[in-house]
């Protein structure tokens, strides 16, 4: 649903029928999985049916029943928006002691057309509660989504990174990481890396591969703010990418064997002022 995935705003295949418009297409499913959601160390929502709900161009979002809601730590709020493919969601603050998180729910008690039956349900902004967990494992900045992959495979074709024609990475040592609906990423050793490097404060989580650091690099004495990134500590699924460091593809020009590489679109493009602190591959 995101990406360049078959149902997201922008796809990259084709199809042999007629799918619904970009943007248009509303998936829904049960998880197997146990979901909680916690607030000032209070459980809030503790649930083993939670639907899981995917939307063209957004990250998946879990739906609880009512009954697995601490409904008496939510309060009215007059806030009230309008989806034109789900209808009108009212919202609730949940107070748990002195902590108030301001129209951090909301529901749609009815639904209308071919939305998917979510009427009555509880959803949770996600960056507004404080923990998620499914099962017993903490997920980092949205819902894993059960279909969504990340390979990590060694590579021995040779990469070169270049900006205005200066040299910033050279290496045919790297990993490459094909992650659904995202251009390939290419990381690499740190010794390989040319560039003068420059800490930068900003980190991004993803439910994928952890919690990543960046770097800005200098080229001809401009700084290119947080160009490279790298999970130090990456999750037990990611480790191969553990230490490595990979470039902005959308920022810096990049040769794969000697063949120069079309500069990808994605959120994290330049014309973006602001990325998105969510998974980039």
């Amino acid at each position: 649903m995101t990406g360049t995935g078959p149902f997201g705003l922008h796809p990259g295949g084709h199809f042999n029928f007629e799918p619904p418009p970009p943007g248009r297409a509303i998936y829904v499913e049960p998880s197997p999985k146990r979901i909680r959601v916690i607030v000032a160390d209070e459980v809030i929502a503790d649930s083993r049916r939670a639907m899981l709900l995917h939307e063209s161009g957004s990250q998946p979002v879990y739906y609880f029943p009512s009954e697995d809601v601490r409904e008496d730590l939510l309060e009215p709020s007059a806030t009230v928006t309008h989806c034109p493919k789900k209808g009108d969601a009212s919202y609730r603050s949940i107070r748990v002691g002195e902590r108030v998180v301001t129209d951090g729910v909301w529901l749609y008690p009815e639904t209308i057309g071919e939305a998917p039956p979510i009427a009555g349900l509880i959803a949770f902004y996600w960056d507004r509660v404080d923990r998620w967990l499914e099962e017993d494992e903490e997920v980092l900045a949205h819902p894993r989504d059960p279909y969504h992959r990340v390979d990590i495979l060694p590579s021995s074709r040779q990469v070169r990174v270049l900006r205005h024609g200066e040299l910033l990475a050279e290496s045919d040592q790297a990993m490459a990481l094909f992650e659904t609906g995202l251009p390939a990423r290419w990381y690499l050793p740190p010794e390989d890396v040319r560039a003068e490097l420059r800490a930068s404060d900003r980190v991004s989580r993803c439910p994928y591969k952890g919690l990543a650091t960046y770097w800005s690099v200098a080229v001809d004495g401009r700084v290119i703010e947080d160009v490279i990134w790298t999970y130090s500590d990456p999750l037990p699924e990611a480790t191969r990418i553990g230490g490595l460091l990979a470039f902005y593809d959308e920022r810096v020009d990049v040769e794969l064997d000697g063949v120069p590489q079309e500069r990808p679109e994605s959120p994290w493009s330049p014309k973006v002022a602001t990325p998105p602190s969510l998974t980039r591959g």
